[in-house]
This record gives structure tokens, C-alpha cells and sequence, in this order.
């Protein structure tokens, strides 16, 4: 049987033959970036620790790895849903009249892109409690236009070398061509995969539309059980099209079913923030690494400076080396909406698998059977009728002062019969050392699990993040 990828590059002729067919005249740009993995779920907790352990660490491999490739409107809330996979979609209106489509929040990647035509075929996408797929139709808009080779946000997803070769066009337009559109785009992931063709679209808010939104129209995927919204840095992300200063959100659910209950909210240039509203701030870094060059893949990610780690107020003993990025764009921490379990490189996790060790294996017994199931480590089996858990404080302290001080259903799962076992929900890479898959890019990768119940602000403007703990089911 084929694998995902050469299935991708036999299909990109027929794709590109196929999408021409779907849209009507024009076109403009659009661009990549990765995004979510997901896996089944099992109706064993166990499975379904599993399913997302290994899920945040693929998707670590994939940011650690990636490939290269003026007045503010009025603030915009939009409700938030957890999957089973781990992540959290929103509901975005596009196209005229405007479809509605749920697309997955990522802030680890820049492009946005969304099922699409009523060809659009996905393997192994769906699961038994996930709500079926419904893919944009760009034969209902009246103002779908396909990106043209030759537009400027072709380079979004090609290299310039690449573009080229683009065929000759004596056109004036600004569309940059469309007849001659900008070649597909394929995305492959650690564990799935999207192709497609770049199209200009109107994205629709309550008041307010976006005309010319770029997007990725996919017509051909691999495990991807929806849409991405990429809400990360550069030019081809949602924010950065939309021209917004600001945007933040607040995360709950620690089920990562597929129940249609809202569980957290996005919130698009909300009110500025301050330290009065109760928020610490850390400043966004560079990854000197990338420069001034947006094609980098390092260039798409929220890095922040993460100073130490804390279990039960000691200082975990970490290398200074792996905090900071180094002269190759190793190392380094960064914020992703779109991980669920934090990942640690080995130098980061080992001292930390230890420290928590350290501090409650004279309580509990550690279980090798649950970390085998769970694909989790360290794992302990709790005593019979345990009313209650002792578990040291896990603190991440960041520069400026900023800190995340987690509770422990931040950083802790229950699972097994009757809740017999807890494990640590952060992950590593699988051998325990720095395997060649997993050897550069981020050495921690803040995840959506341990963000639940904080409210985390993005000032764009001012180039830093805010956060604050709080119920994110509080209105």
C-alpha cells in the first residue's frame, strides 16, 4: 500500500486539474504550515491517554522539524470546542454568501485552510463520536478567486525559486496571473497530511468582512479531521491578514471529547491589557536563527523566555542551553494552542521526571504496566479508595516575572479502572535521547493542557504574552 505521501504527489496533477474545474476567474494568495494529528478514541481511558501522548509528541516533531516552505475593528468572541484529538475548533464564516466551517485554533502554524469542493476525500479522518466533515464549496461563493502564480503571496507557500518557472503572463492584474494559478501546496505531518491550491476568499465576521482572505483550499488529506485556522506569526496567518493587534483565549476540557459543549473562548482584539487586569507579561523572542527571513520555519512560532522550572518550589535543574536557542534555532520554548500534552526534550524531562519522582514515589508506587498503555511516563498506582492526592506544585517562571503556577489537574491525568493510576501529562521524545527526528527545533513546547484555565493574551503589538489564571467558563 502507497504511503500518505507518495499518495499526495500522485494526486497534485489530477488536483490541480480538478480544482481548476472549481473555481470560476480569478485567484490570489495563500500558506502553509502544519498542524493537528489526530488519533481515534478509545473508549478506554487508557487508550485515549495514549492516543493523545503520542499525538503531542508527533506534533513536537513536527514544530521542532518544520518543513520551509491602523484601527482596530471591534472586539470578536467566538466559543471554543475540545476533541477528541486533543484540540480546540472554532467556527469561521467564509465565502459569499458565507459557509460555516469549524476549523482547529493553532498558534503553530500561519496558513489557514479548509476542507474543500464536494471531492474532497480524507482518510482515516473521522472517529465514532466526531460530527461528520462538511467541506467549503467554492462553487456556492460568488467571490472564491484562485491565487495566480505570479501573485506576491504565491511565495507564502514556494520557495522563489520555485515560482520561476511559473509560465509567462502579459496580464496588468493584480490577481497576479490567475490563469495561471500558483502550483498546489502539500502539507505532510508526522501522522497525516493536506494538498490543495491556494484561493483568495471573503472572511465574514458580525461586523466586519475581510475580502481577499487567503486560504488553503484542501481536497485531499490524511487524518486531519478538520481545518486549520493558523493563528501564528507572519503574514499568512488569521491575525496578521485581519491586521489585529490583539487576541487571546482560555481553554477547558479535560475529557477531549467530541460533545458539542463550548469549553473555553477565543476573543479577536479584545480591550488592551494591563497589569491591572490581574495579567503578568513575558515578551515574545526572536529566533535568531530565522532572521529576517519569513520562509523559516522558526519564524512562525510564539517563543518566549522561559527561565526555570519549579516542582514543589525547588528548582529543577535544567541546562541553560536548552532554555535559549541556539546559533542553529535549537533550543528554546515556545507557546502552541495547537499541542496538547507539553512536550521537554530529554535534557528538560529527565530532571524533571526525577524531581517529581524525588517527591512522591514515598507516597505512591510508580506503575511500569500503566506507562507501558499510556505511552506516559512517570506513572503511579494510587491506593485503594484514595480520597485524596498529594502532588508537589509544578511552576514555569518566565522572564519579566511572568509565571504559570499549575494545578495539578494541569499537569496530572487520572486513569485505569476506578482512577487507580495517575501519570504526568508531558511527553518526550520516545528513546530518551536526541534522535535524529527530534534533535533540533523547540526544546519545550508549551501545550494546551497545561494552558487549561488560563487566560492567555497575545499583544501583537507590543511583542509579548499575558497571562492570568481564571475559569474559562466564566463569561
Amino acid at each position: 500500500m502507497p504511503s500518505s505521501h507518495h499518495l499526495l504527489l500522485l494526486s497534485l496533477s489530477l488536483l490541480l486539474l480538478l480544482l481548476l474545474l472549481l473555481f470560476s476567474a480569478s485567484s490570489t494568495p495563500v500558506s502553509l504550515q502544519l498542524s493537528r494529528f489526530p488519533l481515534p478514541p478509545h473508549p478506554d481511558p487508557l487508550h485515549r491517554l495514549a492516543a493523545l501522548a503520542s499525538a503531542s509528541a508527533l506534533r513536537a516533531s513536527l514544530l521542532k522539524n518544520p518543513r520551509r516552505h491602523d484601527a482596530s475593528p471591534a472586539p470578536y468572541r467566538s466559543p471554543l470546542f475540545p476533541h477528541s484529538y486533543g484540540g480546540y475548533s472554532l467556527t469561521l464564516a467564509l465565502g459569499t454568501p458565507p459557509q460555516q466551517l469549524s476549523l482547529l485554533l493553532d498558534t503553530g502554524s500561519h496558513l489557514t485552510w479548509v476542507p474543500c469542493s464536494s471531492s474532497y476525500q480524507c482518510r482515516s479522518c473521522s472517529s465514532p463520536s466526531a460530527a461528520p466533515i462538511i467541506p467549503f464549496l467554492p462553487k456556492s461563493s460568488s467571490s472564491t478567486r484562485l491565487v495566480g502564480c505570479h501573485n506576491p503571496r504565491c511565495l507564502w507557500i514556494h520557495p522563489r525559486d520555485r515560482l520561476s518557472r511559473c509560465p509567462s503572463c502579459n496580464s496588468t492584474s493584480d490577481d497576479g496571473c490567475p490563469a495561471v494559478p500558483c502550483p498546489p501546496y502539500a502539507i505532510i505531518y508526522g501522522s497525516g497530511s493536506t494538498a490543495g491550491l491556494l484561493m483568495l476568499e471573503t472572511l465574514a465576521f458580525p461586523h466586519r468582512t475581510v475580502p481577499d482572505f487567503a486560504v488553503g483550499c484542501s481536497i485531499l488529506s490524511e487524518r486531519q479531521p478538520a481545518g486549520v485556522a493558523g493563528f501564528g506569526r507572519g503574514a499568512p496567518s488569521l491575525p496578521s491578514q485581519m491586521g489585529l493587534k490583539r487576541f487571546s483565549y482560555c481553554l477547558i476540557s479535560r475529557r477531549y471529547d467530541d460533545d458539542a459543549v463550548e469549553s473555553g473562548f477565543l476573543v479577536l482584539d479584545p480591550a488592551k491589557d494591563d497589569t491591572s487586569s490581574g495579567l503578568s507579561f513575558t515578551p515574545f523572542l526572536n529566533n535568531t536563527a530565522a532572521g529576517a527571513d519569513e520562509a523559516s520555519p522558526f519564524s512562525v512560532y510564539y517563543y518566549v523566555g522561559l527561565r526555570e522550572i519549579a516542582v514543589g518550589g525547588e528548582k529543577v535543574g535544567v541546562p541553560r542551553s536548552a532554555l535559549i536557542p541556539n546559533s542553529r534555532g535549537n533550543g528554546g520554548a515556545i507557546v502552541d494552542s495547537g499541542t496538547t500534552f507539553t512536550y521537554m526534550a530529554p535534557p528538560v524531562f529527565k530532571p524533571l521526571v526525577a524531581a517529581f519522582v524525588n517527591r512522591v514515589a514515598g507516597r505512591y508506587k510508580r506503575s511500569a504496566a500503566v506507562e507501558a498503555r499510556t505511552g506516559l511516563r512517570p506513572c503511579f498506582a494510587l491506593p485503594p479508595d484514595s480520597a485524596e492526592v498529594e502532588l508537589p506544585e509544578l511552576t514555569f517562571r518566565f522572564e519579566g516575572h511572568a509565571e504559570m503556577r499549575l494545578p495539578p489537574e494541569n499537569y496530572f491525568a487520572f486513569t485505569g479502572p476506578d482512577r487507580a493510576a495517575m501519570c504526568l501529562t508531558i511527553v518526550s521524545d520516545s528513546d530518551g535521547g536526541a534522535s535524529s527526528d527530534n534533535a533540533g527545533g523547540p526544546a519545550i513546547i508549551l501545550g494546551n493542557f497545561q494552558q487549561q484555565d488560563y487566560y492567555m493574551a497575545y499583544d501583537l503589538e507590543k511583542g509579548r504574552l499575558g497571562l492570568r489564571r481564571q475559569s474559562c467558563l466564566r463569561s
